[in-house]
């Protein structure tokens, strides 16, 4: 799963904005603007889904689940060493 503020975060690590997201995980510009404007975790099938998180993943982008081992708890993202 992936919230809505981990997308957000995500973009912004990358430096990059919703078209250039869009081109790399080949979703459209208005899908991943909805998915942004989720309320918490993110809706889209599970295809779309799947292409999203293996762009981020494929750039470079490592997404913290809600029970992952971090300092602080909670959900988040980084980018890979």
């Amino acid at each position: 799963m992936i919230t809505a503020g981990q997308l957000r975060a995500s973009r912004a690590l990358l430096g990059i904005d919703q078209r250039q997201l869009a081109e790399l995980s080949q979703l459209s510009v208005p899908t991943i603007q909805r998915m942004e404007a989720s309320d918490g975790v993110v809706r889209g099938t599970v295809d779309s889904l799947m292409k999203l998180v293996n762009a981020l993943e494929a750039a470079g982008i490592e997404l913290i689940g809600a029970g992952a081992v971090s300092d602080k708890g909670g959900r988040g993202v980084r980018l890979r060493t």
